[in-house]
């Protein structure tokens, strides 16, 4: 994991402790920091995948969401 990449792992959380983690990341996440990977999975994880596109890419803080593949998507902070 790189400095400025904070990378959460949601495997095994419901809906409730996924957004209690990334509003914790988001929170933390300093200066320094310009994305935020959320791992959600692919086959069990697309409800996850769906709430963290659907309810993040509004959130003050998210510049852009980045869906790397179909088991992990970005929350870009800022650009380089």
């Amino acid at each position: 994991m790189y400095e400025s990449i904070l990378e959460i792992d949601l495997h095994g959380r419901n809906a409730y402790q996924a957004r209690v983690a990334i509003d914790a990341a988001l929170r933390r996440a300093g200066a320094g920091v310009y994305r935020i990977r959320v791992i959600h999975g692919c086959n069990s994880g697309t409800a996850l995948r769906e709430l963290v596109r659907a309810e993040y890419a509004r959130h003050p803080r998210v510049l852009r969401i980045v869906g790397a593949n179909s088991g992990v998507t970005e929350l870009v902070l800022r650009e380089f």
